[in-house]
């Protein structure tokens, strides 16, 4: 490929997995579903092509692309249109939103391989990669909303896949409302800058961002970049999960196994933790916006870790790992580093994807029981399932060597060197997030892999149709293992997935620190002050290559307090097991306030979800039904009926009548010039 990208092949990325989702979603029956995996998986396996064509050409031979590609329409001077920006960030993204959907595609032939809906789900998740892939390649805001818009409707699908279960309709609608309030800040956001710099275009909106900073937002001392930052910041609240619009990311758990992994991993979370990266240009000028992110950030990923001890689920284990990874890719974002930012968005995609994965083959294996207190010693059954999700708990827990630990201890260094307010709460929590992070995903992984075997008992702690299931609920389906059955390995399209994600899981953070973070990987995608936001320039001071790195590492407080972790959850969950439960019994107003998720969702549905039913039963019934139904609407209808009814009376239908008014009429206008005399002589 020539350092000139062409418009045809970029445009092949995203209307591939379009063209299968279509042709599985309209003609699933006619195809069948062998015929639907194919297509669907035949878009999204081109796609992964082109983008990897892509990447190389862009890291190698320095391609780049940014060109609008239709114009839908001009108003005044605003351009509305579909365009593509391509450099290093965007190459990135494609890569790893194309493969690690490829992967789930694969994958999802063996999970759902008795699901009624096969052909239904193939068309939904690559639905879903086409709109993520649209988002992560705009080159200007209108598309980017529309890429925006469409993760979410198709997260409600993916979420809401069972639809005749009530917990999987709670949890669609609870995130689709929660993340419409994220995205009213979004499309504030966007319509400020469409207001003040007269565009839509990425380009031409941060070439204005010196003019933007010199304005105060009407009616405030704020500054308007400020108020712009940080609208576009809720929206990335609301799509990253992060406090206090984090509460749907744990729900989304009621959708299959394969969605957790594509939301969780590679799309829909991390799209605003990207918007955020491509924006540096507008938030390097607002350090109070900055703030703002770096301490959102820091209390996703300490708090969010803490309800990641207590979960029994293996799922909302795993994702309430994703809540608090989203909040250290915050926090970077807030300290200016967000190459660091999105390299952990990488490599936490490779290595989340891997453990979400891994954790549907074990409820596989487990006979769709999810609950982790019914496993143990799967090591033995399950081989391959097994050292994936070592492999995998390794990476995210900072593992020196690993993916996870090159950019998680780049997150911790860049806090460290931040001088924003904040960065010393930010420090402390993402320094106090290892240990929890550590603690939680060993405290899983020992309770599933090693130990005692606690499946097939008549006591087990079966959810039958409560939050926990990932299966469609039936009469005669029995979640769990029956006396005497044993766990067994998964089939090899749930495995392989398994396998080819466990690579990078472990080599791709040694292989690309040097060339994202301190590189010209980004050079043209990333802009910071390193004047007033030093911490990647100290970044760069203090780097000496990979392997120094990782050497370094081992005198590191990061590596301890990850040791302390895996420590403290072998103790406790392997050969003490009767402390936890002591601790619990002891503290069980903590436990209670983990177990209730700081009871964030009970003030959403008594006090958010009132009030805000108020307002809207106000707005409706003062504002709909009073002031536009009945004085604008019915008022305006009933003023011309009054005026009506009064011409109606000089309507008679008789000729000699209006003869007499056409009379009047020429006398008036004949005599109209002689009124003022006449009233002037009637005055004297």
């Amino acid at each position: 490929m020539s350092a000139q990208l062409s418009q045809n092949l970029l445009l092949t990325v995203p209307l591939a997995p379009l063209a299968g989702s279509l042709i599985a979603g309209l003609a699933g029956k006619a195809v069948g579903r062998r015929g639907a995996h194919t297509v669907t998986i035949l878009g999204v396996f081109i796609a992964f092509i082109v983008s990897l064509m892509v990447l190389k050409s862009v890291a190698v031979d320095g391609a780049r692309f940014n060109a609008t590609v239709y114009e839908w329409m001009t108003v005044g001077g605003l351009k509305m249109e579909i365009g593509f920006l391509v450099d290093g960030l965007t190459a990135m993204m494609m890569a790893v939103v194309s493969f690690v959907s490829l992967m789930v595609h694969i994958y999802t032939i063996g999970y759902m391989e008795d699901d009624p809906g096969y052909q239904r789900f193939f068309s939904y998740i690559s639905l879903f990669t086409f709109s993520m892939l649209m988002l992560v390649m705009s080159n200007n805001f209108l598309q980017l909303f529309f890429g925006w818009e469409a993760v979410g409707l198709v997260s409600y699908l993916l979420i809401g896949f069972w639809y005749t279960r009530p917990t999987a309709i709670f949890a669609n609608l609870k995130a689709f409302l929660v993340n419409r309030v994220g995205d009213f800040g979004f499309i504030l956001g966007i319509g400020l800058i469409a207001t003040y710099a007269g565009t839509l275009s990425y380009g031409e909106a941060f070439a204005k961002g010196g003019e933007l900073a010199k304005l105060a937002f009407p009616g405030t001392e704020w500054l308007l970049i400020t108020v712009i930052c940080i609208c576009l910041f809720i929206g990335a609240m609301g799509k990253s999960a992060q406090f206090p619009l984090h509460v749907w990311l744990p729900d989304s758990m009621e959708g299959p196994t394969p969605i957790s992994a594509l939301i969780h991993a590679a799309t829909m979370v991390t799209a605003g933790i990207f918007m955020v990266a491509r924006m540096s240009p507008l938030f390097e000028l607002s350090d109070t916006a900055l703030s703002v992110v770096m301490t959102i950030g820091a209390i996703t990923a300490l708090f969010m870790g803490f309800l990641g001890i207590i979960q029994n689920d293996i799922k909302r284990v795993v994702a309430y790992s994703t809540l608090s990874q989203l909040g250290y890719m915050t926090v970077a974002l807030g300290a200016s580093a967000y190459s660091v930012a999105v390299f952990h968005l990488m490599t936490h995609a490779f290595f989340k994807a891997l453990l979400f994965l891994a954790a549907g083959s074990v409820i596989i294996g487990m006979h769709h029981d999810q609950d982790i207190r019914n496993m143990g010693g799967l090591r033995k059954y399950m081989p391959i399932t097994w050292i994936t999700s070592l492999l995998g708990s390794l990476a995210l827990i900072g593992t020196p060597l690993f993916a996870g630990f090159y950019s998680k201890d780049s997150i911790i260094e860049a806090v460290k060197a931040s001088h924003l307010a904040g960065a010393g709460f930010a420090y402390a929590a993402v320094a106090a997030g290892v240990f929890v992070t550590a603690f939680y995903s060993f405290r899983m992984y020992f309770l599933v892999f090693h130990g005692e075997e606690r499946f097939g008992r008549a006591e087990e702690h079966h959810n039958h149709h409560g939050d926990a299931d990932d299966e469609e609920p039936s009469a005669d389906h029995h979640h769990g293992l029956a006396p005497g059955e044993k766990p067994h390995e998964s089939p090899w399209v749930v495995t392989a997935p398994l396998l080819l994600l466990a690579v990078p899981s472990v080599v791709i953070g040694f292989m690309t620190i040097g060339p994202m973070l301190f590189g010209e990987f980004f050079k043209d995608a990333i802009f910071v002050n390193v004047e007033q936001h030093p911490a990647m320039e100290e970044l760069a001071h203090e780097f000496h290559g990979a392997l120094v790195m990782a050497g370094h590492a081992f005198t590191s407080l990061p590596f301890w307090l990850a040791l302390a972790g895996v420590a403290s959850s072998w103790w406790f969950y392997l050969k003490q097991p009767a402390i936890p439960a002591a601790i619990k019994a002891r503290f069980g107003f903590i436990y209670r306030l983990l177990e209730n998720k700081y009871y964030m969702d009970w003030i959403n549905e008594h006090l958010v979800a009132p009030a805000a039913r108020a307002v809207g039963v106000g707005l409706w019934k003062g504002g709909d039904v009073g002031l536009i139904d009945g004085v604008l609407i019915d008022g305006s209808a009933r003023t011309v009926g009054g005026i009506a009814a009064i011409v109606r009376t000089v309507q008679t239908g008789y000729l000699y009548w209006y003869a007499l008014v056409m009379i009047l009429g020429i006398f008036g206008l004949m005599t109209w010039q002689l009124w003022p005399y006449l009233m002037s002589v009637l005055a004297h």
